[in-house]
């Protein structure tokens, strides 16, 4: 089970974390390992965080807890101060874990009860010894801060039926645009199929004459007009 990061960390939230050891080698299925860092872990409750539960797996680590400050200042108590301890105690100089962890915020009861289960169970999962003493729950109960599940439903419902209400008022006061289509005019232009006369050779003549002719009676009366 390895939920995604979340964001928004913060002191008045629950979570659980995983984090697993460098290239998942088994250091917890020593005796010695694992006893420290259970040790580790319960020194930083009501320090760096509240620990609800956790589970001591050979190669990784589950833990629900609730932030003292922010999420990853409560890993790095654990963490930092195991390896810390690890390396004056077991003379250790190599690295112990894998850098950075996952965690998912807890919603409500019943998602609490499922990772309360599942750090119940990981070890009889895994087929470890029966009894298994790296399991403890220090603090299991239900948070006051955190809202049951039936209640988180309702505010969800009053919630989506305000955001209903509110579209629906603005579709009422939306005003509607009132759209004039346009109509384009088109004007067919319609070819001319007159038929273009040619002159004839007598035509010809006869517009010559009575261009004389008009010419001289010009003439005749700009004369008479002296």
């Amino acid at each position: 089970m390895r939920p995604s990061r979340e964001q928004g960390q913060n002191r008045d939230t629950s979570y659980f974390v995983s984090t697993q050891t460098a290239r998942r080698q088994p250091f917890f299925r020593h005796e010695r390992w694992a006893n420290l860092l259970s040790e580790t872990i319960v020194h930083y409750d009501n320090i760096g965080y509240c620990l609800h539960a956790y589970v001591i797996m050979p190669d990784h680590v589950h833990l629900l807890v609730t932030p003292a400050d922010s999420l990853e200042k409560a890993v790095q108590h654990f963490k930092g101060g195991f390896s810390f301890r690890a390396r004056k105690e077991f003379a250790w100089k190599a690295d112990i874990w894998q850098p950075g962890f996952t965690d998912h915020r807890i919603r409500d009861d019943e998602d609490w009860n499922r990772h309360i289960e599942y750090i119940r169970t990981n070890p009889i999962r895994a087929r470890l010894a029966v009894g298994y003493p790296y399991v403890g729950f220090p603090s299991p109960n239900f948070p006051q801060g955190l809202k049951p599940r039936r209640l988180v439903e309702e505010q969800d419902v009053r919630a989506e039926a305000r955001t209903l209400h509110a579209e629906a008022r603005t579709l009422m006061l939306k005003p509607v645009p009132f759209m004039l289509k346009t109509v384009p005019f088109r004007l067919k232009a319609v070819p001319f199929e007159g038929k273009v006369l040619g002159l004839t050779q007598n035509s010809k003549g006869f517009i010559d004459d009575r261009f004389r002719q008009g010419s001289a009676t010009s003439d005749a009366e700009r004369g008479a007009s002296f």
